[in-house]
C-alpha cells in the first residue's frame, strides 16, 4: 500500500471524509457495511474501540472516514467535524428525500467548502424516488451531475451492500482531483476530534494527524495544554510508533483533556511545548456557549423566570452538545442561565459556585464523591448526574417548568341563588340563600354574577344552617353564608336575585 512520493518529504496522502445526513437516513448503516467490508483491520474481529474515526481500504489505497454523531444535539460538533475533513458523502434516503437535518447539513459542507458526493440510500424500498431526491436537492441549491450540476450521485443499500464499492471508487476519484498531499518532514499539526478522561490511563485524546509525523516522546500542544506522549494506538487499539498524515490516533500524556476541534501542533522539546501553550493563553473561548461569562455579565430578562446551573461533564465537547441541544428549549417565560463550566467531577468548589449564584449542578459521566454530596445537601444545593445527555435535557426541561405559573382550572361545585342579604362590612358581606345545584361548602370560591356578568369574585368562609355552622349545605337548602371578596378594589353590593356560581380551584402544572 504504498503511497507515491511526489517531492522530498511530500507524499499523497489518504483523503478525510466526513459522513453527513438525516437521522435515520441510514449515515450509520453506510459506515458499518464500509467497516464490515473494508476496515483496514490488523486483527481478526475488526474495530475494537470507537474513537471517532477510522480507516478503510478500497483497492489498494486507505480512505480515512470520521465517525461523527447524527443527531441534533451534536450538530456543532459535527460542523467541527466537518472542517477537519477534505471531502464529505450527504447521505439522503430515497424513500423519504430532503429533511431538515440534510438541509442542515449541506449548510455544513458549504460553510466548509467541501467538495461531496450525494449517497442515494435506501434504494432497495419500495418507495425509493431517486428523481424526486435530485429535484429536492436542487431546491437546496445542491446540482446534481445528471442535472447539470457537479455534485456526483451514487445510488447504495447498506442492508444489501449494493453501491458500496462505487460509492469508494468515487470517493478515491474526488481525492484524486483535489490532489492530497503534505510534507511529513513538517513539525506534526493535526486536530483533536475527541478527548476524555480514563480512570486507569489519565487523560485521552483523539487526534486526527494531518502534516508531519507524530511520534512517542513528542510534544504535543493542543489550546493552552501541552503535554508529552506517553503512548499512542490507532483505531482498532493497536499500539503506535509514529502516525503520518490521515491517520486517526489515540494519544495518553495529556496533563488535562485538550478541547474538541482543537489544532494541536508538535514540538521536540518540553521549553518550546510551553512557550507555544503560554501564546494561546488569550485565545477566546472555543464554545459559544459560554462567551457570556458568568451569570453577571450575562444580563437576565426581568420578564422571565431563570433555571440557574452549574454544568460539569466528562470531556469539552459534551459542553457543546448539551448546549446545543438546550437550545431546543424555547419559552417566553422561563429559561435557563450558566453559571459555571467546566471538565472534570463534581467539586466543593463547584457546591460553593452553584450556593453563590442560587443554582443547581448537572453532571454528565462525571464522579460525584460522597463528601461533595453531602455538602450540597447541606447546603441544601441540588445536584444531579447523568450518563445519557437527552435524559440532562428532560431534567432541564422539567426544571424550568417547575418555574412556570400553573394553569388554573374552574371545577364547578354548585350554584346558590341570593334571597336576602344582611350586613357588609369592608370586603364581607352576609347573604342568605338557596342551594339551586350541587353543593356550598366552606373554603370554595365564589362567582358573583347578575345577568350573566361576573361583578366579583370571592370566597366562602362560613356557612350556616338554621344558624347552626355547618361545613357544608346541599341542592335544595336555605342557608346563610360569609361571602368574602378577594379584591379589595373590585367589591359590588351582593343583591336579591345574584347568583353565585361555586367552584374549586386546580392547579394544573404546565410543561414545555
Amino acid at each position: 500500500m504504498a503511497n507515491n512520493t511526489a517531492q522530498s518529504g511530500t507524499v499523497i496522502r489518504p483523503p478525510i471524509v466526513v459522513v453527513l445526513g438525516h437521522v435515520d437516513h441510514g449515515k450509520t448503516s453506510i459506515l458499518d457495511a464500509i467497516r464490515q467490508s473494508n476496515v483496514a483491520a490488523k486483527e481478526t474481529g475488526g474495530i475494537t474501540q470507537h474513537i471517532g474515526a477510522y480507516q478503510a481500504v478500497h483497492g489498494d489505497k486507505l480512505i480515512t472516514f470520521l465517525d461523527t454523531p447524527g443527531h441534533e444535539a451534536f450538530s456543532a460538533i459535527r460542523s467541527r467535524g466537518a472542517k477537519v475533513a477534505d471531502m464529505a458523502i450527504l447521505v439522503v434516503a430515497a424513500d423519504e428525500s430532503v429533511k431538515p437535518q440534510t438541509a442542515e447539513a449541506i449548510s455544513v459542507i458549504k460553510d466548509a467548502k467541501l467538495p461531496f458526493i450525494v449517497a442515494l440510500n435506501k434504494i432497495d424500498k419500495p418507495g425509493a424516488n431517486p428523481q424526486k431526491v435530485k429535484q429536492d436537492l436542487a431546491g437546496c441549491e445542491v446540482l446534481v451531475e445528471d442535472w447539470g450540476g457537479k455534485v456526483p450521485v451514487v445510488e447504495v443499500s447498506a442492508k444489501e451492500k449494493k453501491g458500496l464499492a462505487e460509492l469508494m471508487d468515487m470517493v478515491l476519484l474526488v481525492a484524486e482531483l483535489e490532489d492530497l498531499k503534505e510534507d511529513r518532514s513538517l513539525p506534526a499539526k493535526g486536530v483533536i476530534i475527541e478527548s476524555h478522561l480514563d480512570k486507569r490511563r489519565g487523560y485521552i485524546a483523539t487526534a486526527l494527524v494531518h502534516k508531519g509525523i507524530l511520534r512517542i516522546g513528542d510534544w504535543v500542544v493542543a489550546g493552552t495544554i501541552a503535554g508529552k506522549i506517553k503512548s499512542m494506538e490507532d483505531f482498532n487499539g493497536q499500539p503506535l510508533i509514529q502516525a503520518v498524515p490521515s491517520q486517526p490516533v489515540v494519544i495518553t500524556g495529556w496533563p488535562n483533556t485538550p478541547e474538541i476541534g482543537r489544532e494541536f501542533v508538535s514540538a521536540a522539546e518540553k521549553d518550546e511545548a510551553m512557550t507555544l501553550a503560554a501564546e494561546n493563553v488569550n485565545l477566546s473561548p472555543l464554545f459559544a456557549f459560554f462567551r457570556g461569562g458568568p451569570v453577571e455579565a450575562k444580563k437576565e430578562n426581568d420578564s422571565k423566570k431563570y433555571l440557574r446551573l452549574v454544568i460539569k461533564t466528562d470531556v469539552s465537547s459534551s459542553l457543546e452538545a448539551i448546549d446545543t441541544a438546550l437550545r431546543q428549549i424555547r419559552s417566553d417565560e422561563v429559561a435557563y442561565t450558566v453559571v459555571d463550566q467546566g471538565v472534570g467531577p463534581i467539586t466543593d468548589a463547584d457546591v460553593r459556585t452553584a450556593l453563590a449564584g442560587k443554582a443547581s449542578i448537572i453532571g454528565f459521566r462525571v464522579p460525584l464523591g460522597a463528601s461533595v454530596r453531602k455538602l450540597a445537601e447541606q447546603d441544601n444545593v441540588g445536584v444531579a448526574s447523568f450518563d445519557i445527555i437527552y435524559e440532562i435535557i428532560e431534567h432541564v426541561r422539567g426544571q424550568m417548568s417547575a418555574l412556570l405559573e400553573p394553569e388554573v382550572k374552574k371545577n364547578p361545585v354548585g350554584k346558590l341563588k341570593i334571597l336576602a342579604t344582611f350586613k357588609k362590612s369592608g370586603n364581607i358581606q352576609i347573604v342568605g340563600g338557596r342551594v339551586m345545584s350541587g353543593s356550598v361548602a366552606r373554603g370554595t370560591l365564589a362567582d358573583v354574577t347578575r345577568n350573566g356578568d361576573i361583578l366579583m369574585i370571592g370566597k366562602i368562609t362560613q356557612v350556616q344552617q338554621e344558624k347552626e355552622d355547618v361545613s357544608e349545605a346541599n341542592e335544595g337548602v336555605e342557608c346563610g353564608i360569609r361571602f368574602e371578596a378577594s379584591d379589595p378594589k373590585n367589591i359590588a353590593d351582593i343583591a336579591e336575585g345574584d347568583i353565585l356560581e361555586i367552584y374549586k380551584e386546580e392547579k394544573i402544572a404546565r410543561t414545555l
